[in-house]
């Protein structure tokens, strides 16, 4: 017993001064590369076996013949073992330089393309990773670009609609200025009405701000569907008389909803608006409402007469500046109405949709039911 304890003294004691060597030289070279790395760590490991080996042959008193060959099997051991770990260490040198080109490639702009030589697992998982956070980034992106081309087209479009009105105040205030207005009345109530399209205008602009910037506050009661929509219905009956609409009513259940109603009329009045625009004379726009019981929610829709929207255009519809014409001068508007209908739906934790009908197409707004006891 006490020879098994002397040899295993002489053994730990020869492999604890090879691993405090090993140790410090990989201090040493922490910053080096994983082959000079692994190198080390065999060579501690084959120094430890071979100086616990000598210490204890030594102990033991063996011949210097039998000393030279467990030295030189020790030492062929060390070769191979060497060996082996400068082999691996340049091949996971090389597959990290490779995943580093893929990442730098991916870091400028690029996809994320995983090498083709199978690597580690670490390194397989790491690639995985990057490969899915090259997916989402470039969806990012290509949502960066969507929403920079509609940005432009938005300026554009808001740019010609603000110098148009501009222009003919400057106009009109110049006649009635100059004294030669034939009619200064009629020039009073035409300025009037701009100055109120430009008003609309830029109130549409600070909303759709609030609502981009996260900013917009809502205040929610409990309200009944059919009071929203008769409110929303009281306000639209002038403009669908001018334009010589029906405006109906439809199946309204006297559904509660916790809801802004400030908002919320808004988003029933700029559908209702948008609907009243794009029908013809005679034509008829019909807002209902409907529980749905089955998902929990109420679906406010207005339907018009329009004749559809290309189904190319559908899933634009919401989108900041979109007016369903290529057309500089719509009839009214800045294609904004439909993207404040969306963000104050999305504030509300609701959802917006669109489809073509039989003679044109019907918006919907899906709101959420109130939970109990609200």
């Amino acid at each position: 017993m006490k020879d098994l304890l002397l040899i295993a003294a002489f053994a730990l004691g020869g492999a604890a001064c090879a691993g405090l060597l090993g140790a410090l030289a990989l201090r040493l070279l922490r910053h080096r590369s994983v082959t000079v790395a692994l190198t080390v760590v065999a060579a501690v490991a084959v120094t430890a076996m071979l100086a616990g080996t000598l210490s204890v042959a030594r102990a033991m008193f063996l011949s210097s013949h039998d000393l030279t060959v467990v030295t030189l099997v020790v030492a062929m051991a060390a070769v191979v073992a060497l060996a082996t770990a400068v082999l691996l260490g340049r091949w996971v040198v090389a597959r990290s330089h490779d995943l580093t080109l893929a990442a730098r490639e991916f870091g400028d702009g690029g996809d994320f393309a995983a090498p083709a030589v199978p690597a580690t697992a670490e390194l397989a998982a790491l690639s995985r990773e990057l490969a899915s956070t090259s997916a989402k980034l470039a969806a990012s992106r290509e949502r960066e670009r969507a929403l920079e081309a509609s940005r432009r087209e938005l300026v554009a479009w808001i740019s010609h609609d603000l110098r148009t009105p501009l222009a003919g105040l400057r106009a009109m205030s110049e006649a009635l200025e100059d004294g030669v207005a034939p009619d200064p009345a009629r020039y009073h109530r035409r300025i009037r009405t701009e100055v109120e399209r430009l008003n609309t205008m830029v109130g549409d602009l600070f909303e759709l701000s609030r609502i981009h910037a996260g900013a917009l506050t809502l205040t929610p009661t409990r309200m009944s569907v059919y009071d929203l929509v008769g409110d929303a219905l009281s306000g639209a009956h002038v403009l669908a008389d001018e334009h010589g609409v029906r405006l109906t009513g439809g199946q309204v259940e006297a559904v509660p909803v916790l809801v802004d109603a400030k908002e919320m009329t808004r988003v029933l009045a700029n559908l209702l608006v948008n609907a009243i625009r794009h029908t013809p004379a005679d034509g008829t726009v019909a807002i209902a409402a409907e529980l749905r019981a089955d998902s929990g929610a109420v679906v406010l829709s207005v339907t018009d007469g329009c004749g559809g929207i290309p189904d190319e255009d559908l899933p634009r519809v919401f989108d900041t500046g979109w007016r369903g014409t290529t057309a500089r001068t719509p009839p009214a508007g800045a294609g904004l109405g439909l993207a404040i209908v969306r963000g104050i739906v999305e504030a509300h934790s609701g959802h917006t949709d669109v489809r073509n009908v039989a003679g044109g197409c019907r918006f919907e707004v899906t709101l959420p039911l109130p939970a109990r006891g609200v």
